[in-house]
């Protein structure tokens, strides 16, 4: 709103902003309620509308804040006659402290040395400090690298400090910047063109064919720590399986290739191991290339219904055959996109009674494999029993064309994997660990294409495996990308395991360069 459309009067700005904040308290009341419903706030029911009511939210809070600063100047500039008492303003969003692991800059503003009063002098007497955050804007520097050369005067001999290593064998790109340009393309989804516009207004010449370069040598790096990843992550028991679409740049088109994970989270019941995910990439979708991946693992592995994963549950398969733990979420979901459509009311109604399913496993999350598999034998069976009843019952009533029939067959037809966490601890109701991994990559799907070839979808699927497992540890991606990649080139590969993220330590401030 422009300031000539602002009321005049005091009193009809103070209207409307407080309808502002009345709408505002509103939608905050109704997000913060629907982010603790029973159903979740990862739920399809919620996310959508959530990510909605947030964005009407932000619009609304600026427009108010806009339009209030709009009217106090409008006050300002009135007539001292029309001038009123400051009413009680719009409460303002709260503020958070700021990380206290922040650098602090501390600026002093100078005081008077004399009392304004009567020129006497001062003592201190304490201090108020308010804190701002700031940016500061990334820069570049060059880093000199000195080695100086010494001669004894007694033999004329010359000796000289090793050249240092670098983080990779070509190119003059610290590993800072290596990083940088790592996670800006896989994490921010940034492609390496743009990256190489928006340093060319910085005064800094990079290529995209010098960017490219970088990151295939670093991907040649840190393929070490991508297999020990991948080693750890089918060393489980039990894992998570998903795939997803990614575009690869071909000739004169774009075609569909896929990006695999798999999931090792022992979390949900209490298991000590460190979360990771490993990614791997393929040019289709093919059954053989699971097939592939978990060639030598045999255990419990949770899924979708992709027909390919079949030869994997085979029982003749060696070295044996994986056990099949279907998702609850995607059997929920066929029936909530039929309850959200069509009202179908069965849809609604398998809905509720398979939410009941996860409110329990809400409250037993990070309980023991043994302690889950108690709660589940006592509350989800009858209730599991009981839908198992209803579905049948409702399903004989339906033809096979119909949309709800065809939900219902979904999940009667895979029962035995469906009711799999009812005799095992270990396995959860959802794959929801493998579709978080995936998020990332269907957020900058549209973002980026591949170089053109497969050999850049296994390279996103390596960096992809170290990015997912840092942040499934809690770890800074850049901030590890950065030290592993000054520090792996001379570190002993005995020690390797010293540098997987779920061991990394985050070093103190290296010294600056003189």
């Amino acid at each position: 709103m422009t300031r000539a459309a602002l009321p005049d009067d005091i009193a009809s700005l103070k209207a409307m902003i407080l309808a502002q904040d009345q709408l505002i308290e509103a939608l905050k009341l109704t997000i913060a309620k629907l982010r603790h419903e029973k159903y979740g706030a990862s739920s399809e029911r919620g996310r959508k509308l959530i990510d909605q009511l947030e964005l009407q939210l932000a619009e609304l809070v600026e427009n108010a804040a806009q339009d209030e600063t709009a009217a106090e100047i409008a006050a300002q500039t009135a007539e001292p006659s029309r001038r009123a008492a400051k009413p009680g303003q719009r409460e303002r969003p709260a503020r958070r402290a700021l990380p206290s692991d922040l650098p602090r800059e501390r600026l002093v503003h100078p005081a008077p040395s004399q009392c304004p009063c009567c020129g006497g002098p001062l003592r201190k007497l304490g201090e108020d400090i308010t804190e701002t955050l700031e940016y500061v804007p990334a820069h570049f520097k060059v880093i000199q690298h000195v080695r100086e050369k010494f001669a004894c005067r007694k033999c004329f001999g010359v000796t000289q400090p090793p050249a240092p290593f670098h983080p990779i064998s070509r190119g003059r790109a610290g590993p800072e910047l290596l990083a940088q340009v790592l996670f800006a393309k896989y994490r921010a989804h940034l492609p390496l063109n743009r990256q190489s516009e928006i340093w060319a207004e910085e005064g800094i010449n990079l290529d995209v064919s010098t960017l490219a370069d970088w990151v295939g040598a670093c991907a040649a790096t840190l393929a070490p720590l991508i297999e020990a990843i991948c080693a750890h992550v089918f060393t489980a028991e039990r894992i998570h399986a998903d795939d997803t679409t990614v575009p690869v740049l071909a000739k004169n088109k774009t075609r569909t290739g896929r990006l695999w994970t798999y999931v090792r989270d022992d979390r949900p019941f209490g298991g000590q191991a460190p979360p990771a995910a490993a990614f791997f990439y393929s040019p289709d979708r093919g059954g053989e290339h699971p097939l592939m991946h978990l060639s030598g693992w045999a255990g419990i592995m949770q899924a979708d219904a992709y027909a390919g994963y079949g030869e994997l549950y085979d029982a003749v398969r060696k070295p044996a055959p994986i056990i099949e733990a279907a998702c609850w979420s995607h059997a929920r979901r066929k029936f909530f996109e039929l309850a959200t459509l069509k009202k179908a009311p069965i849809a609604i109604e398998a809905v509720r009674r398979i939410d009941e399913l996860f409110a329990i496993e809400r409250e037993i999350n990070g309980l023991s494999a043994s302690a889950r598999l108690a709660e589940r034998q006592e509350r989800s069976a009858p209730l599991v029993e009981n839908l198992k009843a209803w579905l049948t019952e409702e399903r004989a009533k339906l033809s096979s064309k119909n949309p709800v029939a065809k939900a219902i067959d979904y999940s009667l037809k895979r029962w035995p994997a469906m009711t799999l966490f009812l005799t095992d601890g270990r396995v959860c109701l959802s794959n929801n660990a493998a579709e978080r991994a995936l998020r990332g990559i269907a957020v900058g799907r549209h973002n980026w294409t591949f170089a053109g070839s497969d050999r850049g979808g296994e390279r996103a699927a390596a960096i992809y495996t170290l990015i997912e497992t840092c942040k499934m540890n809690g770890v800074d991606p850049r901030a590890w990308l950065a030290d592993v990649l000054r520090r792996l080139p001379g570190h002993p590969a005995s020690r390797l395991v010293e540098l997987l993220p779920w061991n990394w330590k985050k070093p103190a401030v290296l010294a600056q360069a003189a």
